[in-house]
């Protein structure tokens, strides 16, 4: 059964018809496909035509999303990738795909499934074959890892624990805004599969980092990075390097999980567009 919405299926047929390069954004736990707004207008400036589908089910605001937080709930990660899977399958042209966190994941999912033109991962949750778990990463995920019953719920973050996670790297003041503008619940499965992608060879939670259609594929790593610290992202880009493709890193200095939507967003945008730019067409 499709996951996509007719007005998704509306932008889709505008996109169409401009005839301009898609980008697809992909938001990752906590957040919503609002959290892409200023990147989707940088991008629509360079020519390209932006599309930030968001997650099944994903609630419009954050309101919405505040006050039913079950809608969010039980999304897996092999549910989520087969979703973006479909949506650029309605594309007419290969699309570039920006995503951060567990968008980020799922961005190099779809990569390696050969749908991707080009491809930005900032901060991207470890798939299976990422070693490392550093203990910030560790106490990140505590929120929900800490009860098991939290795998089929959609779970909310105090502020406490988004400053921690995502907000370290900015001053207080601008912590809560962000909680208050961004910060939604966010569902549980993906966080558990992530736990055990290395114990399961069936997990979800597995990148094809040696297709040779993965196409070129930027990682970007916020150097104060709480939920995916530095040594996460480089044992990523260790991963991919083995593709025959192009892989490049590029460490953001003094930022944390935040870096996509904090007041230093457009120089981690401009990146990405750059990138972006040296392998399509608008």
């Amino acid at each position: 059964m499709s996951t996509i919405p007719q007005h998704l299926r509306d932008e889709i047929a505008e996109i169409n018809a401009s005839g301009r390069t898609p980008v697809v954004f992909i938001h990752g736990l906590w957040l919503l496909p609002s959290s892409w707004d200023r990147w989707a207008e940088v991008f629509r400036g360079a020519g390209y035509a932006p599309l930030s589908p968001g997650w099944p089910d994903d609630p419009e605001t954050v309101a919405e999303a505040t006050a039913h937080p079950e809608v969010m709930a039980g999304k897996t990660v092999g549910q989520v990738a087969d979703h973006y899977a479909e949506v650029i399958g309605l594309l007419d042209k290969q699309p570039a795909v920006v995503g951060h966190s567990f968008g980020g994941l799922l961005a190099m999912i779809v990569a390696g499934r050969g749908l991707s033109n080009v491809t930005v991962a900032i901060d991207a949750a470890p798939f299976q074959g990422v070693l490392p778990l550093p203990v910030s990463a560790l106490r990140s995920a505590s929120p929900v890892l800490s009860n098991p019953a939290n795998r089929h719920k959609a779970i909310p973050l105090t502020f406490e624990q988004f400053h921690y996670a995502f907000a370290n790297a900015v001053d207080e003041v601008e912590a809560r805004k962000l909680y208050e503008e961004y910060a939604v619940p966010a569902p549980g499965a993906p966080l558990f599969q992530a736990a055990v992608a290395n114990f399961n060879p069936w997990s979800e939670v597995k990148v094809d980092h040696e297709n040779a259609y993965r196409g070129p594929l930027l990682l970007i790593s916020g150097e104060r990075d709480h939920t995916v610290p530095p040594a996460i992202s480089n044992a990523a880009y260790k991963l991919q390097q083995k593709n025959s493709g192009v892989t490049e890193f590029a460490s953001i200095p003094g930022r944390g999980h935040s870096l996509t939507i904090d007041h230093g967003w457009l120089e981690v945008c401009n990146t990405a567009l750059a990138f972006v730019g040296r392998f399509t067409d608008k």
